[in-house]
């Protein structure tokens, strides 16, 4: 099977879409993965659910289960199949702007009044969706996915497999001022840049500052959240998840596979 699991009941089943646990319906096939949800299995009437293999029921189910060693994991790969996202079939709107110095790997998708700037390399794979603002000398890995309004400043890296929310901002400049003997603030000029590195996903709105000097660099496998700021010069492990509306200070080190939440 696609889920590798376990089938308890009608091995005929039909399965046309997924469905919460509560709004199961026939032909929805739901998880059961938080035990306080148990009590909407007993009068589901969805055609399937996805439970545990350590699962006990304490009543009579209508559904057809399947039983899986991760309920979670096996959720995201049957919602990548439901998914589907179309063929990938070569697309390049007329009304974007390419550079002739940049450099394309065929096949690319490039949506409607999108920028490549002088110098960008965009790998073989890429979706780069409408109104998406690549400065010059920027690298895009491969399959990578820029939703529309992503602004990526120059000099930028972005590894493979990545996928950028919109209005993600790259590269902007770090907040860096200092006092004259005038009292005045001066700017101090941000000649880093950033480096992210492969599948690595970024929620909309949020901002990742270039380096002052050097690279401002997120690990490869990050989970960024919507809402983030992230300033000039910090370093993020591998596989490290942060939550919507966190920020974090210039030069700070994070290691791999932490866990922030939410407004830290």
């Amino acid at each position: 099977m696609m889920v590798d699991g376990v089938l308890e009941g009608d091995p005929d089943v039909w399965i046309t879409h997924p469905s919460k646990i509560e709004q199961g319906e026939a032909g929805s096939i739901c998880f059961l993965g938080n035990p306080k949800y148990e009590d909407y299995l007993y009068q589901s009437r969805a055609s399937a659910v996805l439970v545990s293999k350590a699962f006990v029921p304490r009543e009579k189910i209508s559904p057809t289960l399947i039983r899986v060693e991760d309920v979670y994991l096996t959720v995201g790969k049957l919602l990548h199949l439901f998914n589907g996202q179309d063929e990938f079939t070569e697309r390049i709107d007329p009304s974007a702007v390419i550079d002739a110095d940049a450099r394309i790997e065929h096949p690319v998708i490039i949506g409607p009044h999108s920028i490549v700037s002088a110098g960008c390399s965009v790998g073989k794979g890429c979706r780069i969706h409408g109104q998406v603002y690549l400065g010059p000398d920027v690298t895009i890995g491969e399959r990578v996915i820029l939703y529309p309004g992503v602004k990526i400043y120059h000099g930028c890296v972005i590894g493979d497999d990545c996928t950028l929310h919109s209005n993600v901002v790259i590269g902007s400049d770090g907040f860096g001022f200092s006092k004259d003997e005038k009292g005045e603030y001066q700017k101090i000029p941000q000649l880093g840049n950033v480096e992210i590195g492969n599948k690595v996903e970024i929620g909309a709105n949020t901002t990742i500052d270039r380096g002052t000097m050097g690279s401002t660099k997120i690990g490869n496998g990050c989970k960024l959240d919507n809402l983030i700021q992230i300033a000039h010069n910090v370093t993020l492990g591998d596989n490290t998840v942060i939550a919507a509306q966190a920020g974090i200070a210039g030069s700070s080190h994070i290691g791999a596979n932490c866990q922030i939440g939410g407004q830290v």
